[in-house]
Parts: C-alpha cells; sequence; structure tokens
C-alpha cells in the first residue's frame, strides 16, 4: 500500500470517526419510538430504507457498542409503521412528506426495499445476538410476502415495481418514466433474492424451519427466474424485463396459430445493477465470468473512480447534479462500488476488487482533502463530487473496504 493510500485512508479514517455520531438520532415521541440513523449530519428525522441498512452495515467495522441500538432501532421503527397488508413505507420521519402518499391513502405504491431481513441478519450475526427480534420475526416474514401477493409477475417469476417513485437506484432508466408495473427490474429482484435468503436463515436460527423451506423454496425459484429471464446469453449481462406483454388469449384469432411461449423483453439497457447478481451469486462462474468482461468495457461501466450507475455509451448517459431524483444516469455511487467489490471478490477477481477499493478511497480521501466532507455522488469522468455535499449514508462502507484491504496485508 503506498503513502497516497495511507494518507487517503487516515484522512477517511479521521473524518468518520469524528462524525458518525452525528447520524445517530434519538427516539420521535409519537412517530419514531427507537434510536435511528439518518444518511448525514445535516438531514432531521428522517429515517429513510436502505440508507439506514447499508450505513448501520459499514459501522459495524467500528468498535462502538452504541451502534448496535441504533441498528436495532432502524428495523424496529420500520416494523412498528408496518400496516394490516404487511407494507411498510420506505420513510418515516417526524413532518409530513409531500412526495409519499400516506400507505392508507393508496394501494399502489411503492414500500421499503426489501432489505431488513438482511439488516436483521447482519446485526444477529455482528452480535450473537438474536432475541431482539423474535417477537418480530412473522412481522418480517409478513413483509415479503406482501411483495409476493402484490409485486409479483406469476408468469416470469419476477417481481415490479408499482411506479417510478422513490425506487433507490432513482432514475433507473429501465424504470424511470416507463408505464407503472412494466418493469422487473434486476435491482429490485436481486435484493429480493437476499431478502429471502437472509429471511430462510434468520428462520433456521429461531428454529421456524416451515419458513426455512418456505423462503429456501423461493429464494431458488426466483434465482432461476434471473438467470432464466434477466441474463442475456449474446451481450453476457444481466438486464432488467419488459413484462407489459399483451397475455396470451386463445380467442385472439391472430396470435392463435402460434402464440408467444417468451414472458418478458430484455430492456437492454446497460447499469451498476447488472453486477449485482455476483454481488449475491446469482450467477454461474460461466455467467459472472461474463459480466465482468462487460464490466472492464471503458466505454461502458468502467471507470477510472469505481462503477459507472449507467454505462457511458447509453443514450441516457450524464454526469450532473440533480435531487428527487438523484442522478444515477453514470455518476459513481459508493453503495455501487462497494456491491460491485463483493462481487468481484465472489468470483475470484481478486485484482480487479483490490483495483475498485482502492479506486474508492482515493476519490473519498480526496474529497475530504479538498472538500472536507463527502458528496452524495460523484462525476465518473473527472472524479469530482457532483451533489449533496455532506452525505455520508453508505460512503462509510469505504471503512469496509479499508478493512479488507488491511486484513489481507494489501
Amino acid at each position: 500500500m503506498d503513502s497516497e493510500i495511507k494518507k487517503y485512508i487516515n484522512l477517511i479514517k479521521d473524518y468518520i470517526f469524528n462524525n458518525y455520531k452525528n447520524n445517530f438520532r434519538k427516539p420521535v415521541e409519537g412517530v419514531l419510538p427507537y434510536p435511528f440513523i439518518v444518511p448525514g449530519a445535516f438531514y432531521t428525522n428522517q429515517l429513510w430504507d436502505w440508507d439506514s441498512w447499508l450505513t448501520g452495515y459499514a459501522l459495524m467495522s467500528i468498535d462502538d457498542p452504541d451502534i448496535k441500538e441504533y441498528q436495532i432501532g432502524c428495523i424496529l421503527d420500520f416494523l412498528n409503521e408496518q400496516d394490516e397488508l404487511g407494507r411498510i413505507p420506505l420513510l418515516i420521519q417526524d413532518t409530513p412528506c409531500f412526495f409519499l402518499p400516506n400507505l392508507k391513502d393508496t394501494k399502489e405504491v411503492n414500500i421499503h426495499k426489501p432489505c431488513l431481513a438482511q439488516h436483521a441478519l447482519e446485526i444477529i450475526e455482528k452480535y450473537n445476538d438474536y432475541h431482539w427480534i423474535e417477537d418480530k420475526f412473522d412481522n418480517l416474514v409478513k413483509f415479503v410476502r406482501y411483495f409476493e401477493t402484490s409485486q409479483y409477475h406469476e408468469e416470469s417469476g419476477l417481481f415490479y415495481w408499482f411506479s417510478d417513485l422513490c425506487i433507490g437506484f432513482d432514475n433507473d432508466p429501465t424504470v424511470f418514466y416507463r408505464p407503472d408495473k412494466s418493469t422487473a427490474p434486476i435491482y429490485l429482484n436481486a435484493l429480493m433474492y437476499s431478502e429471502q435468503v437472509a429471511l430462510a436463515k434468520i428462520a433456521e436460527i429461531l428454529n421456524r424451519n416451515d419458513i426455512k423451506d418456505e423462503f429456501i423454496a423461493k429464494s431458488n425459484k426466483l434465482k432461476t427466474a434471473i438467470n432464466n429471464e434477466c441474463f442475456d446469453n449474446k451481450d453476457g449481462f444481466y438486464y432488467s424485463c419488459d413484462i407489459s406483454l399483451r397475455p396470451v388469449d386463445p380467442n385472439v384469432w391472430l396470435h392463435s396459430g402460434y402464440p408467444r411461449f417468451w414472458h418478458t423483453l430484455p430492456i437492454k439497457i446497460t447499469t451498476w445493477a447488472g453486477m449485482l447478481p455476483l454481488w449475491n451469486k446469482i450467477a454461474s462462474k460461466e455467467q459472472a465470468d461474463r459480466v465482468v468482461k462487460n464490466y472492464l468495457d471503458k466505454e461502458g461501466l468502467f471507470s477510472d473512480f469505481g462503477i459507472r450507475s449507467v454505462a457511458k455509451y447509453e443514450k441516457m448517459y450524464r454526469n450532473v447534479p440533480s435531487g428527487n431524483p438523484s442522478c444515477w444516469l453514470g455518476p459513481i455511487w459508493i453503495n455501487a462500488n462497494y456491491m460491485t467489490y463483493i462481487g468481484l471478490k465472489n468470483y475470484g477477481y481478486d485484482e480487479l476488487a483490490n483495483a475498485i477499493a482502492i479506486k474508492t478511497i482515493k476519490l473519498l480521501g480526496k474529497d475530504i482533502e479538498e472538500c472536507g466532507q463527502f458528496h452524495e455522488y460523484y462525476d465518473a469522468d473527472s472524479g469530482l463530487g457532483i451533489n449533496g455535499l455532506g452525505f455520508q449514508s453508505w460512503n462509510f462502507l469505504v471503512l469496509k473496504l479499508i478493512e479488507e484491504l488491511e486484513n489481507n496485508g494489501n
């Protein structure tokens, strides 16, 4: 490890260790009964779904017993807001939210991303403590089953968003501005696979073998669907799918001679989410090798600063400041860098994985050196921070990358 990287590691550690507690919030009476984590010091009392998951996971690298309480609190706060259908909001805050409808007022609205069970399992494994989730486990099951009954495309075996509102990968061009309920995104389905796997593992810990068997079977079924429908054999990459095909109707004369036998159409737009089947080991080794070949295209996803959120050759590619939605049309996001790192490690691409770890450390280290804080996302061509100065959240995942490099003697 050269002196420059060591310098940036020290800058990053000093910054995070001196600031991470600014993301902690005490309970808010009547709204958030448990302590929780916000995405950055400048946020008020806002509990966001996958931000709290990935921030909490990143903070496990810090030896601070208080972190456990705040991580558990995030999950319990969300479960406290669950409705009778099993739905959990993707955001809880202490003031009315102008852009998200109240769950009571609508039947079809995007909810918390499928990452609650994953977060819970990480806490259980880190602290060797499952007692806090025992009484709430059935709520986690009900949450995942809601997706199965309301956002599941039976024909393809894939899950879909209701709309493009607050999907996390905000302006994913395979969903953004497309008709409601028309896309089964690789992003959502990869998260759901990991959620089902995590739910099965928690069930095993709690001796709930009926639930364990149920979700092992469901995760295996979803894995098969993702590989059958989302992996493109010509391109060697995972894409989102268009599920807005008209149903096969034997009474329609025009189609009766040879009705369609395919279940989806590929939406061939290359995004960072096509790497997620490596992050959670959905891909076979052969598939992973082909995906990595695509990743290495310097006119595609590969950048000197990590992985582009959308490939450079796509017509949607842009590095611009925006909020609501945040720009995911090209910029570097640290959670995408981290998940890509894990995916590369999973399939033996250690050298490439270490390279993306070093890129991330340099990117964030220079940001602290020049601006004193992290940005939310970064220009994939220049490495300059684009928007959201002061954003912390999953940027803290850089601690996991540093930890891995140091533990491996790099």
